[in-house]
């Protein structure tokens, strides 16, 4: 019989959470910036083990980040002795929990979004893993760390097989102990709908791999959903996402808002359509979305990234290009503008929401014509790392996911960063201020992006800063553009600690730099 608590958030949680033993594996949805994320649960989780010492040792599973890069979210969880070990598809949400990562206080590992998506869903069918090419050459093959994200963490949950002669990795199952999801209300008999929500994320898969048990609950487990509020009548069961039957209890949280910037923003809960949207200001983001945006064709279905990228999606809306592609993103939405910052896993004016793990399915099957990424550093190998650079432990997120399977791939940043400024003239671009760090090394600190495997796939690869885009060649990056006004010496191949090739080199296009902004960011 299941337990829908009705009563409040501090006794349902509460209750929730004492339910959860020491060694259990935990799974946790979310997507960052509150983006279906349990709050309530997991605080109660937390509060729990503040007060008892209990739970310990606990594996926490989560395929997105969870939290707003500062206290909230999986930060909660941060504590030495709750969790031994994260197994994450993105830890940059949670300062806290990367400094663990770093003292060696907690044993982890960073695996690809989709790949965890998608072991969700093997899991809760009794599957002993996942087989795919997703990864190879990158630092979550077992030949360049496995995942593994400090010295402690030393669990082998990657390998390698060959089938066929084609070399593919084998992503082991994670048996779910217990689940937190969250979705928008639940009805009187468990059935949960998302008529507020951005997304469903792998919300169902979650829930699948929790009901079916793991380790140390052998039999059915605990899928435990938070939800803003529970109605007093049975939804209809076409609006049922998750149904009952998998649900242990329901969790009534009335303070729960779409994300952490809004109670509700109904575009993102696709009840209404947006017809302007802020314009990107003139400035150096600006000049690489614009060149960057020349890349997409008529009818092209395309991914961004966040950071530096989502800017292309700013500039396909004001020149009517986006009525001419299918934008999509890795949590599952088809259509419609990428929102920016921290609700970037949300979108307006979408046409359809699939499962995280539908569209990675799609993405993985060759759906993706073109996708705009950021890059924090590259090398003269065409390697490019995204998820740990600086002593600072990001992970990959649905990076590796996208990148190796979109037929193009369009990589987006600055040249140089921490402290660049442009001086940016009537169609002429100089270097007021040269950033201190140079992006270009000879070896990236970590293989999130492996050019040898993008050479063998036959992809087509560009790198696009505000001065100069690049080509990946089998030998290695080739300067495609200059930027005019830029000295290419000076200013491009000395913060290159390698030589690019040389044989094919064009001015940018000089109404890159020709409009000016007071705004310039």
């Amino acid at each position: 019989m299941k337990d829908v608590a009705v009563g409040g958030v501090s006794i349902s949680a509460a209750a929730a959470v004492r339910e959860i033993t020491d060694g259990a594996t935990l799974a946790i949805s979310g997507g960052g910036g509150g983006v279906l994320e349990p709050d309530a649960l997991i605080m109660a989780l937390a509060a729990r083990f503040e007060a008892e010492g209990s739970p310990r040792d606990l594996t926490i599973v989560h395929s997105v980040g969870v939290g707003d890069k500062a206290l909230r979210g999986m930060s909660h969880l941060a504590k030495p002795g709750l969790v031994a070990k994260f197994i994450g598809g993105h830890m940059g949400n949670s300062p806290a929990v990367g400094k663990m990562i770093r003292d060696n206080q907690v044993e982890a590992y960073n695996l690809p979004l989709g790949v965890l998506s998608q072991l969700f869903r093997d899991t809760a069918a009794g599957r002993p893993g996942l087989l795919t090419r997703t990864g190879l050459g990158t630092f979550v093959d077992p030949r360049l760390g496995g995942g593994s994200l400090n010295s402690i963490s030393k669990d082998s949950l990657v390998e390698v097989m060959e089938i066929d002669g084609q070399e593919y990795l084998f992503y082991r199952a994670i048996p779910i102990d217990f689940a937190f999801v969250r979705g928008s209300r639940a009805d009187v008999l468990g059935n949960v709908v998302y008529d507020d929500e951005p997304s469903y994320l792998d919300t169902l898969e979650i829930s699948m791999a929790g009901y079916r048990g793991g380790a140390t609950r052998p039999g059915p487990g605990r899928t435990f959903v938070q939800v803003k509020e529970v109605a007093s009548e049975r939804f209809h069961p076409k609006r049922v996402h998750i149904p009952g039957a998998l649900v242990g209890a329901v969790v009534e949280y009335p303070e729960q808002w779409q994300t952490y910037v809004a109670e509700r923003n109904d575009a993102f809960a696709g009840d209404v359509r947006i017809d302007e949207f802020p314009e990107l200001p003139h400035g150096w983001r600006r000049i690489i979305a614009e060149r960057a945006a020349r890349f997409v064709q008529p009818g092209d279905v395309v991914n961004l990234g966040v950071g530096v990228p989502d800017g292309v999606a700013s500039v396909l809306q004001e020149t009517g290009m986006s009525e001419q592609i299918t934008m999509t993103n890795e949590h599952g939405v088809i259509g419609g503008v990428t929102s920016l910052g921290m609700t970037f896993g949300a979108s307006s004016n979408y046409d359809a929401l699939l499962t995280m793990t539908n569209i990675i399915d799609l993405y993985q099957g060759g759906m993706l014509d073109v996708t705009f990424l950021g890059f924090a550093q590259a090398d003269r190998h065409g390697n490019v790392n995204v998820s740990l650079y600086n002593g600072e432990v990001m992970g990959a997120g649905g990076f590796i996911d996208i990148a190796q399977n979109a037929r193009r791939v369009v990589f987006c940043g600055s040249l140089t960063a921490a402290g660049f400024k442009p001086d940016i003239g009537d169609g002429t671009l100089g270097i007021a201020r040269e950033g201190s760090v140079d992006k270009f090394v000879r070896d990236v600190d970590q293989i999130t992006f492996s050019g040898e495997q993008a050479v063998k796939r036959g992809q087509d690869v560009h790198l696009v800063t505000e001065r100069a885009v690049f080509q990946l060649t089998s030998q290695g990056w080739a300067l495609r553009e200059v930027a005019p006004g830029v000295d290419v010496q000076a200013d491009v191949l000395d913060h290159c600690p390698f030589t690019p090739v040389l044989d094919d080199v064009s001015p940018m296009a000089a109404e890159l730099f020709t409009r000016k902004d007071s705004r310039e960011v």
